[in-house]
């Protein structure tokens, strides 16, 4: 960045929600450092929305129309020609691959017919005139991961922290949905059973449980959020719950969603998107891992977001446990000294 006199980024990371917020600090160095440069975001369809919550970092969007080797959507071959002429059109001082090791996503950043190119790759370092690459990490959270390569292309960082800043759209929206009409600020906790793929779900009996005795014991309404897609988990929760539970599983956008999350004290939810977005809200959580990573996927600040390891799901009095902690607001000294350090 300091050899360059960039003036236009093509960053290109095709993922879903959850992966696209490790991103922002990452994003947010870019912009500190290249004030005046154009950044494009290239991703998923969906991603538009994300870039447009994130204008602040993003100045465009470009879809991606997929890769048969990329997982996250069916390739729409009738769009590939434009889509790589468009990019090529624009001239791109650098493009920046952020989507992963570089196996399959480099050749892919190398068609967007940049000045230069910069990311990570699968194997040894890669140093020429146009092309710089790094080893991809091993090891690490995958917000720090994104961040340190930034920062070793000249980048300065400016914070390691999540965000999701909210629109009055997302108020209005919540508002007119009616949802949180009885609900008061602070009165409340989200249940979040759902995740994009159903195998990462915690059963919904284990949610119920936990729920129930939080209810009982700190005289708090249960939130069950959702898509709408999820109502029938919502419900399934709902039903082995004792105490009432308002079932918010409805068809309003991520960022109302967020909105009513805003006010809660609490999230008990899966490892998927959500437990990304109260990290950016700053909402304490506690965040269920059967599958995935959990030291590259687990929220930074360990104080405020619990991950519990469970994939045979026999960890619920655990999950209670720092549920509890957080909800009382116990030192985070004590709770070492109690036994509940670390947790995973």
């Amino acid at each position: 960045m300091h050899r360059l006199e960039v003036e236009s980024i093509l960053v290109f990371r095709a993922l879903h929600l959850g992966d696209m917020l490790c991103a922002v600090p990452a994003l947010r160095a870019l912009r500190a450092s290249l004030p005046q440069a154009r950044i494009t975001l290239v991703g998923l369809p969906w991603a538009r929305q994300f870039a447009r919550r994130f204008h602040t970092y993003i100045d465009d969007f470009a879809a991606f129309p997929g890769h048969p080797m990329l997982p996250e959507q069916p390739m729409r071959h009738e769009e590939l020609t434009p889509f790589y002429a468009g990019l090529c059109g624009r001239r791109a001082t650098l493009a920046l691959q952020l989507h992963g090791n570089g196996a399959v996503t480099n050749d892919i950043v190398a068609g967007f017919g940049a000045r230069a190119m910069a990311g990570y790759c699968d194997g040894e370092a890669v140093n020429t005139e146009h092309t710089v690459l790094f080893p991809y990490p091993k090891v690490g959270a995958e917000s720090d991961r994104l961040l340190r390569l930034v920062e070793r292309l000249g980048a300065s960082a400016v914070g390691d922290y999540l965000e999701f800043p909210l629109a009055q759209d997302d108020r209005k929206e919540l508002e007119a949905s009616g949802i949180a009409a009885d609900l008061k600020s602070g009165s409340y906790i989200c249940v979040h059973p759902g995740a994009r793929k159903r195998d990462k779900c915690w059963p919904a009996q284990r949610f119920a449980e936990v729920a129930d005795r939080l209810a009982a014991e700190f005289g708090v309404n249960v939130v069950l959020t959702g898509s709408a897609d999820e109502a029938d988990l919502a419900n399934e929760v709902a039903s082995h719950m004792q105490a009432p539970a308002l079932n918010a599983a409805a068809p309003i956008s991520i960022g109302a969603m967020a909105a009513l999350m805003k006010n809660a004290r609490l999230l008990v939810c899966n490892d998927t998107g959500v437990s990304h977005i109260a990290a950016g809200l700053r909402l304490k959580s506690v965040v269920i891992f059967s599958k995935a990573d959990i030291a590259r996927w687990a929220p930074l600040d360990r104080d405020k977001h619990r991950c519990i390891w469970d994939p045979d799901a026999q960890r619920s009095a655990a999950v209670l446990q720092h549920a509890r902690a957080l909800l009382a607001g116990t030192d985070p000294e004590r709770q070492r000294t109690a036994g509940l350090w670390p947790y995973w």
